[in-house]
């Protein structure tokens, strides 16, 4: 091929790339002149564009690049040659630009002037335009008013009635920025990184976090702290940045797993040299459950109160009237159990150890002692009694000093206060047996010694005798 034949193919090509070249499209090239209002860039077989100075100048009005650097821009026009924008500049847009813009898909700079009704009222040079609340951000704005006076770049996605109007999106800008951005953010995100991200929404299960790019992670309520968090609004806000932990990355659905109190040391740790069976601790009763109480002994460490830890009542959920949820009291450490997280517990009730014919501690629970207890059921067998918090004996139908025929559930209505004596007790606390009778026949042997110590007593007349008489006397009073 000749050198001539080399010339005009590639005027020809050159000429074929011209035509293809429409609005919006970004291209880049080399300033080769600056004027004083317009600048030449050279776009290779394009030939040479326009560029206004203005779009070449930043905030301060100095010029940002000289002749030689390259840029790149998006065709605004192709009218009489190809004109080039980097951006709108504000006070600088006319309507034939916004237009432009508006087909280009190029970005414009605006200042939001104020809030109004369903959205903001943008500046953009000398034109009004239109931003609604859902597009000003990636993320819910608490507060609108925090965007007035900004000045953001938008994108036009409404141009009617020659630019009367016109709506533009922020939104719109971010999200491609964030998806430019996304595939490099994900490298960053594997489990066990702690990564700084801005909370994004709120929901009744926790908080999605924005980590970067618009790629999000949920933080569930339950990851938020070693306390239990009953309303996540109470932890993190919409906007609030916060530092978070990378749990699990799940690559087939995308789903990033977060968390916040694994940033601080589990309570749990050091609940094992903290404390101990028998001690008794401070709690505040968080919520109330079919079984029992869950009660804070401290920030993350909560303990349990079963139902059967508290003294009968003969009524269904009784129990339930000793405490309520925020309630503060005295509970004793009744089990530990480190490794699954476990504490029982049990309410301590004022004067309980000191106040005569109150339950007994287990302490006092011992082969011959007399203790008072409150009737917890009926069984074919006898009457279970209960002494204290996992401590509760049998009262077998033989030892409860009534006839075989009688109604015992009456006697002893569940609830109901009853003195008996420990028979057996062992150091479990599992197999403890009780008897009334005992407490019974105590009473009549001291009502016995007590006649016969009387100066009036006859004393011709034997013990025996004597002790049928007495016994025949207080007949009537048990009937």
């Amino acid at each position: 091929m000749s050198e001539s034949d080399e010339d005009f193919a590639s005027m020809f090509e050159a000429s074929l790339q011209a035509k293809h070249v429409g609005k919006g499209q970004t291209i880049e090239g080399t300033i080769v002149a600056i004027g004083a209002e317009v600048a030449f860039v050279d776009v290779g077989g394009k030939g040479e564009a326009l560029i206004e100075i203005a779009e070449l100048k930043n905030d301060e009005g100095a010029l940002e690049v000289a002749v030689g650097d390259r840029i790149q821009a998006v065709v605004t026009s192709t009218e009489g040659g190809l004109t080039l924008s980097r951006r709108l500049a504000r006070g600088a847009a006319t309507h034939k630009q916004l237009e432009d813009a508006f087909h280009s898909r190029l970005p414009v700079e605006g200042r939001i002037e104020r809030d109004v009704k369903g959205g903001y009222e943008v500046r953009i040079g000398g034109q009004r335009a239109f931003c609604p609340f859902s597009q000003i951000d990636t993320v819910r704005t608490a507060d609108p008013a925090q965007h007035v006076g900004r000045v953001y770049e938008f994108r036009i996605v409404e141009y009617k009635e020659g630019g009367r109007n016109i709506v533009v999106s922020r939104r719109a800008l971010l999200e491609e920025q964030q998806r430019a951005g996304a595939a490099g953010v994900r490298r960053s995100i594997v489990a066990g990184a702690v990564l700084t991200g801005r909370v994004a929404s709120v929901r009744e299960f926790g908080a999605f976090v924005d980590l970067g790019a618009g790629v999000q992670g949920l933080l569930h309520v339950s990851e938020m702290g070693w306390s239990r968090v009953s309303d996540a609004s109470q932890v993190v806000t919409p906007g609030q940045e916060i530092t978070v932990k990378v749990l699990r990355v799940d690559d087939s659905t995308q789903k990033i797993a977060l968390g916040l109190k694994q940033l601080t040391a589990d309570p749990w740790t050091a609940v094992e040299s903290t404390y101990e069976v028998g001690q008794v601790r401070t709690g505040r009763v968080t919520r109330l459950t079919e079984f029992g109480a869950f009660v804070e002994l401290e920030p993350g460490v909560e303990a349990l109160a079963h139902a059967s830890t508290f003294a009968p009542t003969g009524h269904s959920k009784g129990w339930s009237r000793s405490v309520a949820v925020g309630m503060t009291a005295a509970f004793e450490i009744l089990s530990i159990d480190p490794e699954k997280k476990r504490i029982g517990v049990a309410l301590v009730e004022e004067g309980s150890t000191h106040e005569a014919g109150a339950a007994p501690s287990k302490s006092e629970i011992v082969p011959g002692a007399r203790v008072t207890g409150k009737v917890e059921r009926h069984e074919k067998f006898g009457v279970l009694v209960f002494l204290a918090p996992g401590r509760t004996a049998l009262m077998p139908l033989s030892e409860t000093g009534m006839a075989r025929e009688a109604d015992v559930a009456r006697a002893f209505p569940v609830g109901s206060d009853l003195e008996v004596v420990v028979l057996e007790a062992d150091s479990s606390g599992r197999r403890i047996r009780v008897s009334r009778k005992a407490i019974l026949d105590a009473r009549e042997a001291d009502e016995v010694r007590e006649y016969a110590e009387r100066a009036d007593a006859a004393p011709a007349e034997g013990f025996g005798s004597l002790a049928e008489k007495l016994r025949g006397a207080l007949k009537p009073r048990q009937k």
